[in-house]
């Protein structure tokens, strides 16, 4: 047979608290309309020996790419990428101020773009209180719950991940159907014209020429 624990109701309302506080770590996710030869930038104050991380995909329009960089306080380049579809980029701050990254279409004369980022700050908080500084092994429940909580997390990134893959799929095959509806229009027309000049040049074939009334008399 098999062994059942019961869990405590206190115990699993801080396990679940620590879960969840967990789950909200501090950080920040934006899709953004990124017009032709446009460019958009986001500002963020940060503490020196402080960790940021920037992943970004291009959703929709044109060849699904961005130009992306990221500026420290003092205006010094310390990321920069073009014409890229997805990267991620991580960095800890060496001096405290204002960071900006910027994604840039500016190459671009026609295509409008669809960017998502997500910008995390900090390092995620230990899931249960003091776990860094523990001595002694991790209970069974204790083990269960950072288990639990790595599989939320990796739930949450394969969510994230399909969701994007989703509009992009979308955005490609819309993209796909207006082509093909456009062609379809355009030859509709062509096969209208042919047909018309068609019959036209048959008709001329099949029409009796009568001759000329003017004759000669005698």
């Amino acid at each position: 047979g098999s062994v059942r624990v019961a869990m405590p109701g206190a115990v699993r309302m801080l396990c679940l608290a620590a879960l969840l506080g967990a789950l909200g770590a501090g950080g920040t996710e934006l899709t953004l309309e990124l017009p032709d030869s446009a460019q958009r930038c986001f500002h963020q104050e940060l503490e020196s020996g402080i960790k940021f991380t920037l992943d970004y995909q291009v959703i929709s329009g044109g060849h699904y790419d961005v130009d992306c960089h990221v500026e420290d306080p003092s205006g010094k380049t310390i990321y920069q990428e073009t014409k890229k579809q997805y990267d991620s980029f991580s960095h800890h701050t060496e001096v405290k101020g204002v960071y900006t990254f910027c994604f840039s279409n500016e190459f671009s004369t026609f295509s409008h773009k669809i960017v998502y980022f997500d910008f995390q700050v900090g390092d995620e908080p230990p899931i249960l209180p003091d776990m860094n500084n523990r001595v002694t092994a991790l209970t069974q429940l204790e083990s269960a719950c950072v288990t639990i909580h790595e599989m939320l997390n990796a739930v949450i990134d394969s969510q994230t991940h399909y969701r994007l893959r989703e509009a992009q799929d979308r955005s490609r095959a819309e993209e796909l159907n207006g082509r093909v509806s456009y062609w379809s229009v355009g030859e509709t027309l062509i096969l209208f014209v042919v047909s018309i000049g068609q019959v036209m040049l048959l008709k001329s074939f099949f029409t009796e020429k009568r001759p000329s009334s003017g004759g000669a008399g005698t």
